[in-house]
């Protein structure tokens, strides 16, 4: 393989060689997890967002600059968890360091990798050191600054200062340091670049078997719930790939204002797109070959999806039906949650699309971006609901036109409780409104029990495997073998000062006479609060406990 140069088929090697890769190695990153509680899966959050890349295949003649922004979209749209944003922002800059560019050489692969840094860094709020982000900038400048001869020495100058520096990160994170591990998103870029390095070197990397997604297929339609006797109500979930041809349009100047326009007079949650010379589109119409002959004016379809919306409308559950298209609404919210009771308390409280999510299933930006095309409203509202979530809803907002989309950055659970339980939409206002969601959280203490998953030493506890861990933010404050008395040790140690209300959540693995005891118990200690249970019907989580 060329060493010198890189086109687009080789870039494609090369990217596939890092799924490769990091498939193999994707528990050892997960395990490199600092808490001893399930939430571990910061391999499999990048494994999916690159896999997001696999959606665009190199076409003849395809400059490697339009194959990595083809590449970077993809993996934008699968980005999950902290980590999987990062890279995405990293391949994000490496596409526009390449842009223009038919066959990269050394010096165009050290300015992509740079630009890389530069937008990975600008897609964080507060940048934190010892992380993927240090890793990858140290890598870049050092292997930028030795004029390598050629793409695999670079690659190999990038590797070795990521293993250095990915060495010292628990010497900037003080959390690395006392659970005596290296940071786990930096060590997933290495497995990445490792992999594609390997395939520069014509070196073998293991057949491994697909990665199975957290997430069962969806259920089969059942067809029967449109017969011949049903009228379409919703029309029909229409998305599209589009290229643009030369013969038929401007490509450089192409009008993507118009194309919007028109498909806004056929229907609606249109989403208009346009990369180099692809458009996504979507689009949701009564009459979607008129799409399709329209399109037609521009280009040809790469690839062509529509949905009976009336249909899977039916097949939904009775408390989670699509909003009709023209009930069309000032405000809507979506908000992040597992579990059925979870999900079923968060609609009644106001949501009008839950995202199936938390820890060890951090959803994609594009399943944001789905429930945000679900509900036609102005201005939507989201609650991540985990501190490992709000990048990718924030990710997901900027991907998203067609709607003013707010991001409150709420980090557990019981945030979302407190904001849906003080939701009110009457003023209008959605900058006063975001106000509110975000005063409704302040002063909420959440603290939740969950089983620990190896054996450590934390927070001056000597924490075996299976015990039963009471936590506080990110504290652990209890540790037992007894999954009631974890929780009575965690709410001991939970300041009820200035508290009126307190929320028990238990989940799939705890009984309802079992939280009435605790609460029957908190209730001797603390007369003046008001103690409600909820059945959250939540994994991994024994109970959550919200103190508002």
């Amino acid at each position: 393989m060329d060493k010198k140069t890189m086109n687009s088929q080789m870039l494609a090697e090369l990217i596939c060689g890092g799924i490769r890769n990091l498939v193999l190695h994707k528990d050892e990153v997960n395990d490199l997890n600092v808490f001893p509680i399930p939430d571990g899966d910061t391999g499999n959050n990048m494994l999916m967002t690159m896999q997001g890349s696999e959606t665009a295949v190199p076409y003849e003649d395809e400059g490697v600059g339009e194959y990595a922004r083809r590449a970077a979209d993809g993996m934008l749209f699968s980005a999950r968890g902290n980590s999987g944003v990062i890279l995405s922002q990293i391949a994000d800059g490496m596409a526009a360091g390449l842009e223009g560019v038919e066959c990269a050489d050394v010096k165009d692969t050290e300015r992509a990798f740079l630009c890389g840094v530069e937008h990975a860094y600008s897609a964080v709020a507060e940048p934190v050191e010892g992380t993927i982000l240090t890793v990858v900038r140290e890598a870049a400048e050092y292997a930028s600054s030795l004029n390598c001869s050629d793409i695999q020495e670079y690659l190999d100058a990038f590797l070795h200062q990521a293993h250095e520096s990915l060495s010292h990160t628990p010497e900037l994170l003080e959390i690395l340091k006392k659970s005596g591990v290296v940071d786990s998103g930096g060590a997933g870029l290495i497995y990445i670049v490792e992999g594609a390095l390997s395939v520069l070197k014509g070196e073998a990397i293991e057949t491994v078997s697909e990665f199975p997604e957290h997430t069962a297929p969806a259920a089969g339609l059942n067809f029967d719930l449109f017969n011949e006797d049903s009228e379409l109500v919703y029309g029909y979930c229409t998305e599209l790939l589009l290229r643009l041809q030369r013969k038929k349009t401007d490509i450089e100047h192409f009008d993507l204002a118009g194309f919007r326009e028109y498909l806004q007079s056929i229907g609606d949650s249109v989403v208009c797109l346009q990369t180099g010379s692809v458009v996504k589109l979507h689009v949701h119409t009564k009459e979607p070959y008129l799409v399709l002959q329209y399109g037609q004016r521009f280009g040809e379809y790469l690839t062509v999806k529509i949905e009976n919306m009336s249909l899977q409308h039916n097949n939904l559950p009775a408390d989670s039906k699509l909003v009709h298209p023209e009930e069309h609404k000032q405000f809507g919210v979506v908000a992040v949650a597992t579990g059925e009771g979870n999900k079923k308390n968060f609609r009644e409280m106001g949501t009008d699309q839950i995202v199936q999510g938390g820890q060890t299933m951090n959803p994609s930006a594009d399943d944001f971006i789905e429930a945000f095309r679900r509900i036609n409203a102005d201005t939507i509202f989201v609650l991540p609901n985990n501190s490992n979530v709000i990048l990718t809803a924030e990710q997901a907002a900027k991907l998203y036109e067609a709607a003013d989309i707010r991001v409150i950055p709420s980090r557990s659970i019981g945030d979302g409780y407190a904001i849906l339980s003080m939701l009110d939409l009457d003023s209008g206002d959605p900058d006063a409104i975001e106000r509110d969601m975000n005063q409704s959280m302040e002063g909420v203490v959440t603290g939740s029990v969950t089983q620990c998953i190896r054996d450590t030493e934390m927070d001056g506890f000597h924490l075996r495997e299976g015990q039963y861990l009471g936590i506080v933010g990110k504290e652990i404050v209890s540790a037992d073998n007894d999954r009631r008395d974890t929780a009575c040790m965690l709410t001991a140690r939970m300041d009820f000062t200035g508290h009126q209300i307190c929320i028990i959540v238990r989940g799939k693995d705890s009984t309802e006479e079992e939280a009435e005891e605790i609460v029957e118990q908190l209730r001797k200690e603390h007369r003046d609060c008001e103690f409600i249970v909820q059945n959250g019907g939540q994994e991994l989580y024994s109970y959550y406990v919200i103190l508002e």
